[in-house]
């Protein structure tokens, strides 16, 4: 594999820190009757669909990480009634998947992960499997998106992914995250 596609992978796992730092930002703005209010989606409540979001990230990372977590990480579907308790732990989640992606070489990107599903045991290339939880972690983000749009809170940009020229625009929110462009991109 080649050598450039760990920075891909490493790009995908800063860019969703990055879009849960925005996403998290603004729902901290909502009041709790706001941000536990039923809404239109395939999770009822912000609230519910961005724990869904933790959760299925501490399932995926655990396995990445060689954990044998499993069906235990959703043992309770809505660990953080608030978006106060939910926005660190997804931080540190976030910052998870990225010291996995800071470690991958392109033979590791080939390695298997062994995936606790209970009653068996699924086995993925490390590749694919990240970008599954990428995948669901972008299907998921833009629910949650849609439905901030229905409150007094402006959904903020997430459709952007680090185009160079706009370096300066996200300066502000990497100083916020302790990153900088060669934080992300090396250098």
């Amino acid at each position: 594999m080649p050598p450039s596609l760990v920075q891909t992978f490493r790009a995908f796992a800063y860019n969703n820190a990055w879009a849960n730092h925005r996403l998290l930002k603004a729902c901290a703005a909502l009041s709790q009757a706001e941000f536990a209010a039923a809404r239109t989606g395939f999770f009822p409540s912000l609230q519910a669909t961005l724990n869904h979001i933790y959760i299925i990230d501490h399932f995926y990372i655990d396995a990445l990480e060689g954990g044998w977590l499993g069906p235990a990480a959703w043992a309770n579907e809505v660990p953080f009634r608030s978006i106060a308790g939910l926005k660190p732990a997804q931080r540190a989640m976030d910052q998870r998947l990225i010291d996995i992606c800071d470690a991958l070489t392109p033979e590791r990107l080939e390695t298997i992960v062994k995936i606790n599903r209970d009653t068996s045991v699924q086995t993925e290339r490390r590749d694919r499997l990240l970008m599954h939880l990428f995948q669901h972690q972008i299907h998921h983000r833009g629910q949650a998106h849609a439905m901030l749009s229905e409150t007094s809170v402006k959904p903020p940009q997430l459709d952007e992914f680090f185009a160079a020229g706009e370096a300066p625009l996200r300066a502000q929110e990497f100083t916020e995250l302790g990153w900088t462009e060669t934080t992300v991109w090396g250098g």
